[in-house]
């Protein structure tokens, strides 16, 4: 049974995702209101919530009624930084989907408007939520794998195709949001690199690599031209190494190394933890605690700033791969 929140909560936008922000914020007692341009998106919500719930087509009729406390914007990538600002100007606390923004100016004003208003700002980054990736958080830092070389996560599929954003901004967000939060600080040097094989323009299969200042390196590989569904990170050590998979939700440690004289030591594998798969209802009762208690959220808008930094740096790059020679 979940704990009822005393925090009032609007969300704007209800797609494909919105739904799901929509049923969590039920279930936690939080939902108050929703807006929605589409006739037909309100109509199945006042079928399942209307009893209880405001239903409207006008976002600024949520913003502004005094009695909601906060809202979540998931709404088109394109509106985020403006009806963000909007809302801390109402006094909403703020959630926003990712991606943040599409570039850092405005994610920086975001930031800027919210601390200037006083409000909480969170930004979406689910795997940051997974008890998997806090649980490794942790882990790497307990020292046993040893100094932690590198990072390679995978996030590949067949489909969905998307017809604007590349493959690296539709399903690398949260792949670059955990990285930082796993290194604890931004790359000093990226390289990015990907082909376009279904649309021109539109890349496909993506590769994101990041250097850090403490010499450790990341890889991020995201398709959706891939035969099969694999969603893992593994983390190589000197001492051992890790890997989680996020379909299975276990993280398994492998005891194995290469020692000083070049021989390879196998002490075995085994499973070391197992996580949940409501990473979304962990999420969103995060983000209420933090209105609540007025602490930071865990990701904040100076993380999600770096994390589009990252993002631009790497659309720069694949702009000037695609310019002619």
């Amino acid at each position: 049974m979940y704990e009822v929140t005393d925090v009032r909560v609007g969300v704007l936008g209800a797609g494909r995702w919105g739904r799901n922000l929509v049923s969590n914020l039920d279930t936690l007692g939080a939902l108050t209101a929703v807006s929605d341009p589409s006739p037909a998106i309100r109509s199945e919500l006042t079928a399942a919530y209307g009893h209880r719930v405001r239903i409207t087509e006008d976002h600024e009729a949520i913003l502004g009624d005094a009695a909601i406390d906060a809202v979540v914007i998931a709404t088109p990538a394109t509106t985020h930084a403006s009806l963000a600002i909007e809302a801390v100007r109402a006094g909403k606390h703020v959630f926003v989907e990712k991606p943040f923004t599409l570039t850092v100016d405005d994610a920086e004003l975001v930031v800027k408007e919210a601390e200037a208003a006083g409000r909480t700002l969170m930004v979406g980054h689910l795997l940051l939520y997974q008890p998997a990736i806090v649980w490794m958080r942790e882990f790497l830092r307990s020292g046993r794998l040893g100094w932690v070389a590198s990072l390679y996560q995978d996030r590949l599929s067949l489909g969905t195709v998307r017809t604007v954003e590349n493959s690296l901004w539709s399903l690398g967000v949260h792949d670059v949001a955990a990285i930082l939060y796993l290194e604890g600080q931004e790359p000093v040097r990226t390289a990015t690199w990907g082909e376009a094989i279904i649309q021109p323009g539109v890349q496909d299969d993506m590769h994101l690599h990041m250097q850090f200042a403490n010499g450790a390196e990341a890889h991020i590989h995201n398709s959706w031209l891939w035969p099969e569904r694999r969603r893992r990170l593994t983390v190589v050590g000197t001492e051992a190494m890790a890997v989680y998979d996020e379909l299975t939700q276990t993280v398994q440690l492998h005891r194995r190394r290469v020692n000083a004289n070049l021989t390879v030591q196998d002490d075995g594998s085994d499973v070391v933890f197992r996580g949940d798969p409501e990473p979304l209802r962990h999420e969103l009762e995060h983000f209420l605690s933090c209105v609540r208690n007025g602490t930071e959220p865990r990701s904040n808008g100076a993380s999600a700033v770096a994390v589009i930094r990252v993002l631009s740096q790497a659309d720069a790059q694949m702009k000037e791969l695609a310019a002619p020679v």
